[in-house]
């Protein structure tokens, strides 16, 4: 299993907010680039950024700090929020992210993922997957769709994506554990890389996610940040797995 540790950014900071609520948020820092090399050195495999400002309003306001992150690291790095258009996921490739993550548009047309796999592959191509109470939720998770995770999850299998994030907004920010029982039943379900997402509380709960069989990935944020994840001896623990 993979450690993707996150950076959100908003207004050209490292933020993290609580439950997806944008008045409800922590600044950690004002040099993103700086941050994200910490994660690197400490052992992230990959970065997981996500634009708080797209993702609220749609559009691109962080790219430059997403381009100065993307420069001062080796490993890849993915890029989610706002990615609603061809313009916005081809800016960000641009820039020199490895991976697209597509949230509320895949979850209002699966024909559009499709469409962006045909584009660029669907290697570049993730689609971020937020749920609650197993239905998923768009646009700054501020309105419900009605779909279940696990429909969508399988059409985004079907259009050909190689990734998809789950995440469980109940659990997001609240360092409460990770819904294993959601994440069983993605698992059962697809053959596509599955990260997890949300609700990371400790080393000890990014160890059970890695016992998961078929798990590709594991987002941690908040955890990281407070000091509840010791990302080093984590790494160090999955690099000694035969």
């Amino acid at each position: 299993m993979i450690l993707l540790p996150a950076i959100d950014l908003m207004d050209g900071a490292v933020v993290r907010l609580q439950q997806g609520k944008a008045n409800q948020r922590t600044i950690y820092s004002h040099d993103p680039a700086a941050f994200a090399k910490r994660w690197e050195d400490e052992g992230g495999h990959y970065l997981h950024v996500v634009d708080l400002d797209a993702a609220f309003t749609g559009e691109n306001k962080n790219l430059s700090a997403v381009a100065a992150i993307v420069e001062a690291l080796t490993i890849p790095c993915e890029l989610g929020g706002g990615m609603r258009s061809e313009a916005a996921i081809r800016r960000a490739l641009d820039v020199g992210v490895a991976r697209v993550v597509i949230g509320t548009r895949a979850a209002e047309s699966i024909e559009f993922v499709k469409k962006m796999v045909e584009l660029f592959g669907g290697g570049k191509i993730a689609v971020g997957i937020d749920a609650r109470d197993g239905i998923v939720a768009v646009k700054g998770w501020t309105a419900s769709t009605g779909i279940a995770a696990t429909e969508l999850a399988l059409q985004v299998q079907q259009a050909g994506a190689k990734t998809i994030i789950y995440t469980d907004i109940a659990t997001d920010g609240m360092l409460a554990g990770p819904n294993f029982h959601e994440l069983e039943r993605m698992l059962e379900l697809l053959k596509v890389d599955l990260v997890a997402s949300g609700g990371v509380s400790s080393s000890e709960d990014l160890l059970q996610l890695a016992a998961m069989p078929g798990l590709y990935g594991a987002i941690t944020g908040k955890a990281l940040y407070e000091g509840k994840v010791n990302l080093r001896a984590v790494r160090t623990h999955l690099d000694a797995q035969p």
